[in-house]
């Protein structure tokens, strides 16, 4: 599978690494929203991941496409990895879901589509109308909804997934955690993808972009690297159960271990209807 588009209009901050990411609904916390408290939708960032140029690079199956920072930083987005069937790094990561699967910004559904060809209970989210579509035309159950907003089986799902860099949606994995705890059964499994080998806990507001320079509306985002995510993730009192990096790719297994009863609300707000509708879904 291809790896990641190297180069960018000026180099990273010393240390960081370019890592894979796949987003789904970026949120704004508000000022009580890190530990706890509702997210609300910052504004255009459904949009972000909704229009042009995402909505073009996925109908297209390649990039190649970006996230920029502020100071002119592109991370480069792997499209074309996304696009693609799952890989043997994908299939590791599969290989260790549990019960009924929720991925998180399933994108054009790779993940959802391999779980379903296996059998098992799953279904995907995002708030890209393309993106949805794409994870239907394989097959795959699929929603056009944020994480934060309200979901079938809240509190019965056996495993959620946060991969090609979704612990980064909303720019506040505090948040993020506690969500997925609500969203997960007691005791459910949380796999998640991190920036390999570095001791990273970045947030930044980023915006989408391609080649010809066109330009989405600017939204938060978070970069973590395995020690940040296991630092959060003992502070929101997750187990971790499991460690490890296969194809350059590295990746976290949390085990929650309270009631599932989160402090982070959905806010009901954002994009909304499914595009496929799980109601039967058997979580």
């Amino acid at each position: 599978m291809p790896h990641p588009h190297r180069g960018s209009t000026r180099p990273p901050a010393t240390g960081h690494r370019t890592p894979t990411t796949r987003p789904d609904a970026p949120r704004a916390a508000t000022a009580n929203g890190v530990g706890g408290g509702r997210l609300r939708a910052a504004p255009g960032d459904a949009v972000s991941w909704s229009a042009d140029p995402y909505a073009r690079a996925l109908t297209a199956g390649q990039g190649p496409l970006f996230l920029r920072r502020a100071d002119g930083w592109l991370l480069p987005l792997d499209v074309e990895r996304w696009c693609a069937e799952a890989d043997a790094v994908d299939m590791e990561v599969l290989r260790r879901c549990e019960g009924a699967v929720l991925d998180v910004g399933c994108g054009p559904g790779r993940l959802v589509a391999a779980l379903g060809r296996q059998g098992r209970r799953v279904l995907g989210i995002d708030v890209s109308e393309v993106a949805v579509a794409c994870t239907l035309r394989l097959g795959g159950p699929a929603l056009r909804r944020s994480v934060f907003d309200s979901l079938p089986g809240e509190g019965r799902w056996g495993t959620a997934l946060l991969i090609d860099g979704n612990i980064g949606i909303g720019g506040d994995p505090a948040a993020l955690l506690d969500r997925m705890a609500q969203l997960l059964a007691p005791g459910g499994l949380l796999i998640a993808e991190t920036v390999p080998d570095l001791d990273l806990d970045e947030r930044v507001h980023v915006h989408v972009t391609d080649a010809g320079g066109a330009t989405g509306t600017p939204f938060p985002w978070a970069r973590l690297g395995t020690p940040a995510l296991l630092r959060h993730a003992e502070r929101a009192d997750w187990g971790a159960v499991g460690q490890w990096m296969t194809g350059g790719r590295s990746f976290v297994a949390l085990r929650g271990s309270g009631s599932g009863s989160g402090s982070a609300r959905g806010s009901g707000s954002g994009v909304r209807g499914p595009v496929h509708s799980p109601a039967t879904l058997d979580v």
